[in-house]
């Protein structure tokens, strides 16, 4: 039988969200946070010509920099205050993690509760502000070489200053944005940084259609196939909406406790092991790590001889490396299954969760406590996890593969984005979902208390 709960909640609409005063306007600041992100995309670093920029991207594309172009939406591209966007938190917060996980300073840090949780996010901020700094510096010297090297200097003014002043703005416009995703979090709805990656993603989305529609209209493109393109994102979306929801229930059953009425009852529970542990962390650390070396080698192309043995080093990995590529397509995958692996391992700890259940007196029916839930827990993570690398590996690697078959440049429809957006837009709506379940249960609470008085 449906629980009251359940009711509710199938229950909602969108009159009752109307009512919902406190809702309306978290969505409201929400959109306006994301607003000032997409006019801070637009506002360049001091002392860089603009007009250069864009011809100058126009030469390094199909390197690591598309990715992070497509996170930033377009703030790279444009050499805008916010060029780093969020990424560099990210980084930061991963090698946390890991490291969180495997020094024991830090791994008794983390079973603090709140306080460790919130030492801990300090550390990530120290490693944002310094990660934004060193590849700050670097894009500032790269872009004075690079322009001077091409005959299109891009700066208008190289040296000490122009690089002190670029480190300074965009620590400045990542820090910023990190102060706008706690503000969304916080007084917003969703989670702030992952609405941001989101919108960068999306805000692509209008160029990379526009220019299909110019590549249709030149006779480039087919109309049969864009019409499997549209049922490839459409397949693409309800799978990842499947297997982000997919769940492994374990039973938890717990000792028998009296209850109010003097009876004997035993409490019920699941533990549920995502199929997806990992999350969008493999394909994005996979990615990165294939294509740094392409972009290395287009920043180095210009300088070198093509007779060279090192011009023919460089010529191989731009050759064999290149998107939708056999031994690309080949690394990708094991990439991402690697990474699926490794990073489950790092966030999920069976022998934690088993001393934990042990504590409260809970047991995975016919497996005793301790050693032998632990290894019950890896065993049963083990597979789920091949199920979810697999699911990953396909979701990520036919795309690329159809994009580079087609010649599309649609990075938005590549494996990571749609990952990012299908779980934020997921993770979005389930929160409002919440407030409004909140927002009739204290209609209902109210309604009581009515009857109670008239009583």
């Amino acid at each position: 039988m449906a629980s009251r709960a359940d009711n509710i909640a199938s229950s909602l609409s969108l009159s009752n969200f109307s009512k919902a005063t406190e809702l309306k306007k978290r969505i409201w600041f929400t959109i306006g946070a994301l607003i000032v992100f997409r006019f801070l995309s637009f506002v360049p670093l001091p002392g860089v010509d603009a007009r250069i920029l864009s011809e100058l991207y126009s030469q390094t594309q199909g390197g690591i920099l598309d990715l992070f172009n497509t996170f930033s939406g377009g703030s790279l591209s444009r050499m805008s205050l916010i060029a780093l966007g969020v990424m560099p938190y990210i980084t930061a917060s991963i090698v946390v993690q890991l490291a969180a996980s495997l020094h024991p300073a830090l791994m008794a840090l983390k079973k603090e509760g709140e306080a460790g949780r919130k030492k801990l996010n300090q550390y990530t901020r120290y490693g944002t502000v310094g990660l934004c700094a060193i590849q700050g510096y670097f894009l500032a010297v790269s872009l004075e070489a690079y322009g001077a090297s091409s005959g299109l200097p891009a700066v208008v003014d190289p040296g000490i200053l122009f690089r002190i002043g670029a480190v300074i703005s965009l620590v400045g416009g990542t820090m910023f944005l990190l102060w706008l995703g706690e503000q969304i979090t916080s007084r917003g709805i969703g989670n702030g940084v992952s609405l941001i990656i989101m919108a960068g993603i999306v805000a692509q989305m209008p160029t990379f259609a526009s220019n299909l529609g110019q590549a249709y209209s030149a006779g480039d493109t087919g109309s049969l196939l864009i019409m499997f393109l549209i049922a490839l994102i459409v397949a693409m979306i309800l799978l990842i909406c499947f297997f982000e929801r997919a769940q492994r229930r374990l039973l938890i059953q717990y000792p028998k406790r009296a209850t109010q009425r003097g009876m004997m009852q035993a409490d019920r529970s699941h533990l549920p092991l995502k199929i997806n542990t990992a999350g969008v962390i493999p394909p994005i650390f996979a990615s990165s790590l294939l294509l740094l070396p392409l972009t290395i080698t287009q920043f180095a192309g210009n300088s070198l001889q093509p007779d060279s043995t090192m011009g023919k080093v460089v010529v191989s990995l731009n050759q064999y490396l290149g998107h939708g590529k056999p031994l690309y397509m080949l690394f990708y995958a094991a990439g991402i299954i690697f990474f699926s692996f490794f990073y489950t391992a790092v966030v999920f700890n069976p022998e934690e969760t088993a001393e934990n259940l042990k504590k409260n007196g809970g047991f995975i029916p016919g497996i005793r406590p301790g050693k032998n839930t632990a290894n019950y827990l890896d065993y049963v993570l083990t597979r789920v996890t091949v199920i979810g690398a697999a699911y990953l590996t396909a979701v990520c690697c036919i795309p690329e593969w159809f994009l580079a078959q087609t010649g599309l440049p649609l990075l938005f429809m590549g494996g990571t984005s749609l990952l990012i957006v299908v779980n934020v837009t997921v993770d979005t709506i389930t929160q409002i979902q919440s407030h409004l379940l909140a927002h009739q249960y204290g209609d209902l609470i109210k309604k009581a208390k009515l009857k109670g008085r008239m009583r």
